[in-house]
């Protein structure tokens, strides 16, 4: 299988347990790697037969800015569901980023790494 990936995508949600994360949303960071055949769209060179990346990666911002949820785990399997809704991304792995978590000790990031696929 071959990899699609996209790194460093952002988009302020509103996602949190706590009460002040969702009233003022923060910075969520997501990196994508699709699985799927890149075979058919190479031979004949056609966009048609690959996975567009421009749109999957309006559609995991929307996601992102869309209905909170408490978990980044909750996230995470969300933004997968709507890549493997394209009809040749047969796996997805995705890490969704929290770099401004509210811990009380110094850190640089908390990450959920999640993997899906169709089967």
């Amino acid at each position: 299988m071959d990899r699609v990936a996209l790194r460093g995508l952002k988009a302020r949600g509103y996602h949190g347990v706590f009460p002040e994360e969702r009233r003022e949303g923060q910075t969520f960071v997501v990196d994508l790697v699709l699985g799927l055949d890149t075979r058919p769209a190479a031979a004949d060179d056609d966009l048609a037969k690959t996975v567009h990346y421009g749109i999957v990666a309006e559609e995991v911002v929307a996601v992102v800015e869309g209905e909170p949820v408490n978990l980044i785990e909750t996230l995470a399997d969300r933004i997968a569901q709507a890549c493997l809704k394209h009809e040749g991304v047969q796996e997805v792995e995705v890490t969704v980023h929290k770099p401004d978590a509210p811990i009380t000790v110094p850190f640089d990031d908390v990450t959920v790494t999640i993997t899906r696929s169709r089967v």
